[in-house]
């Protein structure tokens, strides 16, 4: 068995206080004036110097109390033993044993290390009572109980703090592991927000222009148009959200893209140049919008068209906005609905991405949505999203002006 180094720090303090341990037991071999402590039939009793090696064996043991506490109270205690059971006067050296016993205390649980003090401290008085030269009950029999009662309660209040300290510790990793993990899912949202829509806009137009080509080759230059003018806006969406990447410690640089609802009328635009007929509608007055909230709504509304552009098939759509004590937004269309698109996994009961981060989008802004088949057909989503502090379960929208009932 490899026995583990102990530090130097430990080292330093074990050679500390068996020194002075070491010394101290010299000191009470040798009183000055030993009629002070010794009446009666009492009698100073001759301590050799090769006595004082177990007291340095009880000092020394002590730089490896944090690697093997349990042992090391067990090792100090003996040779405190050793040089008690002889009759030498046996003072400071039961102070050793009382250090070992406050490290146990700080990483033992209080029962056992209860435990613990109560054999430590009955093993110290049975051998001092033994052979004590200053009488059974005299010298340091009636200090044992106090000297392993504060360490034992020193010990554990240390270990307590620890664990509280180390509970803090622990709790802000993993606090900042949950923050690590909500901005990988954040940026994995906006990532997939952006490609999908602007892969399948591009899908949509590179598709009409090959058959323009063949067909009406003087139309296939607008398609082209378009595909250029999606892929062109979908690179400088990934490079706003990449951004959040390359400058997160730099204060003066945005760490959120800028999407928005002030930007519906240019995603309605590339829309419908891939091909899907889109109608906005906006009801009350607009108002600034807190951030998540913005970039929520814009994002369901992208998403949603997405959708509509790869699933619908020859369809039109309805995007309408309502500001009022809550944002209520709803994307309609008239194309292929639930059944087609579950097959696709992308109805709200499938595994898509896509409606996936819908939700949590909106969950994240403190709202909540509606995924599914139209009244009339088609697909629809609406959500509604509290401006007031409120949560968006406690209100039901009006029926005149709002989508979600």
């Amino acid at each position: 068995m490899r026995i583990e180094r102990p530090s130097l720090r430990d080292v330093a303090a074990a050679v500390v206080v068996t020194v002075i341990a070491v010394a101290a037991a010299y000191g009470e071999a040798h009183p000055t004036n030993p009629r002070a402590y010794f009446t009666g039939n009492e009698h100073l009793p001759y301590t050799p110097d090769a006595a004082f090696l177990l007291v340095v064996a009880a000092g020394a043991v002590l730089a490896w109390r944090r690697l093997y506490p349990r042992a090391v109270l067990c090792c100090s205690t003996a040779a405190v033993v050793a040089y008690t059971l002889p009759g030498w006067v046996n003072g400071v050296a039961l102070l050793l044993p009382a250090v070992a016993m406050g490290t146990v205390a700080t990483i033992a649980p209080i029962r056992k290390s209860v435990l613990w003090a109560v054999a430590v401290t009955a093993v110290l008085m049975g051998a001092t009572a033994a052979n004590n030269p200053l009488g059974t009950y005299g010298g340091g029999f009636v200090i044992i109980p106090a000297n392993i009662a504060v360490a034992l309660f020193a010990g554990i209040a240390v270990g307590n703090r620890r664990a509280y300290v180390d509970s803090l510790r622990d709790r802000a990793e993993r606090e900042a592991r949950r923050q690590i993990d909500e901005e990988r899912l954040r940026i994995a949202r906006e990532l997939h927000d952006v490609v999908a829509h602007t892969m399948a806009t591009i899908n949509v137009q590179a598709s009409a222009a090959a058959q323009l080509l063949t067909q009406r080759p003087e139309l296939a230059a607008e398609s082209l148009a378009a595909t250029r003018s999606a892929s062109k806006e979908g690179l400088h969406e990934l490079r706003a959200t990449l951004n959040v990447l390359r400058h997160a410690d730099e204060i003066t640089e945005p760490t959120e893209p800028t999407s928005g609802l002030a930007r519906l009328d240019a995603l309605a635009a590339g829309v419908r140049q891939a091909g899907l007929s889109v109608t906005v509608e906006v009801t009350g007055d607009k108002r600034p919008l807190p951030a998540v909230t913005d970039l929520a709504a814009f994002r369901i509304i992208q998403e949603a068209l997405t959708n509509s552009i790869r699933h619908a098939g020859p369809a039109t759509a309805t995007v309408s906005v309502s500001y009022g004590d809550d944002l209520l937004i709803e994307i309609a269309d008239t194309g292929r609905g639930a059944t087609l698109r579950s097959g696709d996994k992308e109805f709200s009961g499938g595994s898509g991405h896509g409606l996936h981060g819908m939700r949590e989008r909106a969950a994240a802004a403190g709202g909540t949505i509606e995924i599914g088949p139209g009244p009339a057909g088609g697909f629809r989503v609406a959500a509604r999203f509290p401006l007031d502090g409120r949560t968006a379960g406690g209100t039901t929208a009006d029926s005149e002006r709002g989508t979600l009932r």
